[in-house]
């Protein structure tokens, strides 16, 4: 979940392509409480690059927070933008 201001400044685009050029999977979709959701799958450290680049993410966000939590493998095969929640 990344916190701040992460919607309206097309922070879902951002994570869409940094996270399809890193060449990880899963989505990312905005939350009707004004944080963004992402799930992410890859090897650990490609991950860990896509949370460090997602502290700034967009030029026009301002990142206050990310909270990470360990989530079960789904098999993702692409990266999507999907529907808010």
């Amino acid at each position: 979940m990344i916190h701040g201001r992460v919607q309206g400044v097309w922070y879902r685009g951002w994570a869409v392509a940094t996270a399809c050029e890193l060449g990880l999977a899963g989505w990312v979709r905005n939350r009707l409480d004004g944080s963004v959701e992402a799930v992410v799958e890859g090897e650990a450290n490609t991950i860990d690059r896509f949370v460090s680049l997602a502290q700034n993410g967009p030029p026009a966000a301002s990142v206050a927070r990310i909270d990470i939590q360990d989530m079960a493998i789904e098999g993702f095969s692409t990266f999507a933008q999907r529907a808010t929640a």
